[in-house]
């Protein structure tokens, strides 16, 4: 089987992405191939956020490996926040403040719209590749639902009634944005693998 490396250390994205390639490459995270540096996500992309962690670890430990950045833009407050939307209520806060304090800034807003954004790169034998997934939604003025992380119990994506958090793991990798990406991303690996 294909070993590829994931360049995260999160285990709820790595737990999501291992579901969604369903088996067909050997998902490896940093800890798992000893990596244990800081890698410093300086762009103002998720792009390059991505990129740059994808880069780290091929230049440091020459494995074909793929990273993502994903955040949540909201329409009324111009995108943000954007690709600061994990430390979004200060560095060292955890995802619950981070939600209350986009509750409190979509307090008085006129529209609650909004969408989650992934931006996958990856280097296949030195070679990069993007691939994107979006999808729009709505952002509630009170969390509901148990599974997921980050803003998933505030998002209803468009067309459903339940939030990120409300669905099963097979719901929302079949429409997050995520979901999206990586499925871009698998069938390419498939194509060239």
């Amino acid at each position: 089987m294909e070993k590829l490396i994931f360049a995260t250390n999160n285990p709820n994205k790595l737990k999501e992405v291992r579901e969604m390639l369903g088996g067909k490459f050997q998902i490896l995270s940093l800890n798992e191939i000893n990596c244990f540096d800081e890698i410093e996500e300086t762009a103002d992309t998720f792009e390059g956020n991505a990129l740059i962690k994808a880069r780290f670890v091929y230049e440091k430990f020459g494995y074909n490996c793929f990273s993502d950045d994903s955040g949540l833009e909201v329409d009324f407050l111009n995108g943000a926040p954007g690709v600061f939307s994990a430390r979004y209520a200060g560095e060292g806060k955890d995802m619950e403040a981070n939600m209350q304090k986009l509750l409190l800034e979509l307090k008085e807003a006129t529209t609650r719209k909004a969408q989650f954004r992934t931006s996958v790169a990856l280097i296949l034998n030195g070679e990069e590749y993007f691939f994107d997934g979006i999808i729009r939604g709505t952002i509630l003025t009170e969390k509901r639902g148990e599974k997921g992380f980050g803003y998933d119990p505030l998002f209803v994506p468009e067309g459903y009634v339940k939030t990120f958090a409300e669905m099963t793991p097979e719901e929302k990798h079949a429409i997050s944005h995520r979901g999206i990406a990586i499925a871009k991303l698998t069938q390419f690996l498939q194509s060239k693998i």
